[in-house]
């Protein structure tokens, strides 16, 4: 049966958090909203979770992988929505975010490649910390993932145009795949706090702006020795928030 969203997750060990992941989706989905679950074979009580909510759960599958993009490329195969979310096992999505996206689908006037929103960045403890994402406009991606990926839609025609996710990349290869169609990308914006996500993780690492240098080589979005400068001023910017956060916690 077709639906309008599907959301996917990927879970490794993720005892701690799924359950509440889970809850923030299941208080809103309905009969256009499907749900897709892939699990990589964690060794905790991740899949014991899933079981208990295996009857909301119209994918669930569990078996090794190769990491996030490699579980998410598998939940692109399976998926009957039209639109594709993906979201972290420690993310929570905001009450009724998925009405506000529907809307939003059912309102628009022409095609769209993606739509995203924006996302509340959290501590471990849940402090709020800052609002990130904003609408997508090449000028700027160019140069930086500035979109909020967590909890934004996915035409599924655009997987069929681009392709999946690259495993080449471990940590930003949804910027890497947004990035394949460059200026021609067709984007919306709702201006709305769609999704709630924790700091921490790969994606705030020195590996995480490696990769993003090179993805901006790889598609050349920018002038070679540009990309170097953006490269070298991130890494110091990354390099003094720990000294920031080190000093801070000595106090």
């Amino acid at each position: 049966m077709n639906k309008i969203i599907t959301i996917i997750i990927a879970t490794f060990n993720a005892s701690k958090t799924i359950e509440r992941c889970i809850k923030s989706i299941l208080s809103q989905k309905n009969e256009n909203v499907e749900l897709i679950i892939i699990d990589g074979a964690s060794r905790d009580n991740t899949v014991d979770i899933l079981r208990e909510y295996e009857s909301d759960i119209d994918v669930l599958i569990s078996e090794k992988d190769n990491g996030i993009y490699d579980a998410w490329n598998k939940g692109i195969t399976k998926a009957c929505g039209d639109w594709l979310m993906f979201i972290g096992a420690d993310d929570i999505l905001i009450e009724g975010a998925l009405d506000k996206y529907l809307d939003f689908i059912s309102d628009m006037k022409e095609s769209r490649d993606y739509i995203c929103a924006r996302n509340e960045y959290v501590t471990e403890n849940d402090v709020f910390l800052k609002l990130i994402g904003s609408e997508y406009k090449w000028d700027i991606f160019r140069y930086r993932m500035d979109v909020a990926h967590v909890g934004s839609l996915h035409n599924k025609k655009l997987f069929k145009e681009v392709g999946l996710y690259n495993l080449d990349f471990k940590i930003c290869a949804d910027y890497e795949l947004l990035m394949r169609k460059k200026s021609k990308l067709q984007c919306g914006f709702v201006n709305h706090t769609i999704a709630r996500m924790q700091t921490g993780g790969m994606s705030y690492s020195v590996n995480a702006i490696k990769e993003a240098y090179n993805i901006k080589k790889l598609h050349n979005s920018i002038p070679p020795f540009v990309n170097v400068s953006v490269f070298l001023f991130n890494v110091m910017v990354f390099q003094l928030s720990k000294v920031k956060a080190y000093i801070k916690g000595r106090r």
